[in-house]
């Protein structure tokens, strides 16, 4: 059984900065791309970023230059620096795993609760 756990979420004033992170555990035998999606109100879910297991980061456009995507292998967790957030990136952040249980020789993308990020003043 696999599981990805989410934290870090909650109300920010505009300008403001969070920092969501997100672990893998459970039954696995490798782990490749770790990363982001989030979902606003009445929204469809988009890409935030991702990281594969060598660390190259990619980002949606209007991301850039604002969040940061890192990940620390020996944990199986990846994070999501969010800085000069905005009303805009309100929405539920969800992480996602691309990886191969054990015992499997199949690559399974898992995913996170979702964490609720709220930028109001």
């Amino acid at each position: 059984q696999v599981q990805l756990v989410e934290s870090g979420g909650g109300l920010v004033q505009p300008g403001g900065s969070l920092r969501l992170s997100c672990a893998a555990s459970g039954s696995i035998f490798r782990v490749y791309v770790m990363g982001w999606y989030r979902q606003a109100p009445g929204k469809q879910r988009e890409l935030v970023a991702g990281i594969t297991s060598d660390g190259s980061p990619s980002y949606a456009d209007s991301m850039k230059g604002r969040f940061t995507i890192a990940r620390d292998n020996a944990k199986n967790t990846v994070y999501l620096q969010m800085n000069n957030l905005k009303p805009e990136d309100t929405a539920v952040y969800y992480c996602y795993a691309s990886l191969v249980p054990l015992g499997t020789m199949s690559q399974v993308t898992y995913w996170g609760q979702g964490t609720q990020v709220t930028v109001s003043s």
